[in-house]
């Protein structure tokens, strides 16, 4: 209440907030992260097939980031999709190493240990080829920050499935460059995951508009621009 101006970073954000707030989206760079040139020489360089349907999720292994509910979700929906596998990027952190454990052990009694990979946490110069070598990316956490995955992978001219935690809704047109679900929901993801892998020309579209929304709202020259007017109106308002 006694600062001269506030700043959220997304809708929802402001929305916890007793006073207006200027809200100014996360923006990533667009420049780093973007559609690859040649996809099949992404997923060689990560020892990934060139004819699969890829899905991928990054970061950090456990309950809070969703990721038994993916887990659970591939084993329902990759036996349907013969050609979809799941790449999982990222380390378990102190505590959560019997929690990958587990997940490691439904997938193999599956026997799907083929087609759901842990490639482990890779190095940065490797993250955007990750990106680039998706069909579509999976944000399944049951609660967030702000998230940026979702928009580097867009960015990357990937869809995205999310839920509907932290600012994912502000990311995700639902229906056009992904789907956005109700988190913690295995049923709802499988679902989701089903109707977009079973449509790769709409996939691809739906990669092409969020590029194309990602350049239009989440470019991280505009977030600088729109602080810097917040600056501005500011000094200009002491002077």
């Amino acid at each position: 209440r006694r600062m001269d101006a506030v700043v959220a970073t997304s809708p929802e954000a402001a929305s916890f907030l007793d006073r207006p707030a200027r809200v100014i989206l996360h923006g990533i760079d667009t420049g780093v992260f973007h559609p690859p040139a040649d996809r099949a020489a992404a997923r060689r360089a990560l020892g990934l097939p060139d004819d699969a349907l890829i899905l991928g999720c990054f970061g950090r292994l456990r309950a809070q980031k969703g990721t038994d509910v993916l887990v659970g979700a591939a084993l329902d929906v990759l036996p349907r999709h013969p050609r979809a596998m799941l790449v999982l990027t990222g380390r378990a952190t102190r505590g959560n190493e019997a929690f990958v454990a587990a997940l490691r052990e439904r997938i193999a009694a599956a026997g799907l240990a083929d087609r759901i990979r842990f490639l482990g946490e890779l190095p940065w110069e490797q993250v955007v080829t990750a990106y680039q070598a998706l069909d579509l990316f999976v944000a399944p956490a049951r609660w967030e920050g702000f998230g940026l995955t979702p928009l580097e992978a867009m960015a990357c001219g990937v869809p995205a499935v999310a839920t509907r935690v932290g600012a994912f809704a502000a990311q995700i047109e639902n229906g056009e460059t992904g789907r956005l679900i109700p988190p913690g929901d295995t049923r709802a993801l499988a679902a989701a995951l089903d109707a977009m892998l079973a449509d790769p020309a709409a996939l691809a579209a739906a990669g092409r508009a969020g590029r194309a929304r990602v350049e239009a709202l989440f470019d991280i020259r505009r977030e600088a621009a729109e602080l810097v007017e917040v600056y501005r109106g500011l000094l200009d308002g002491a002077a």
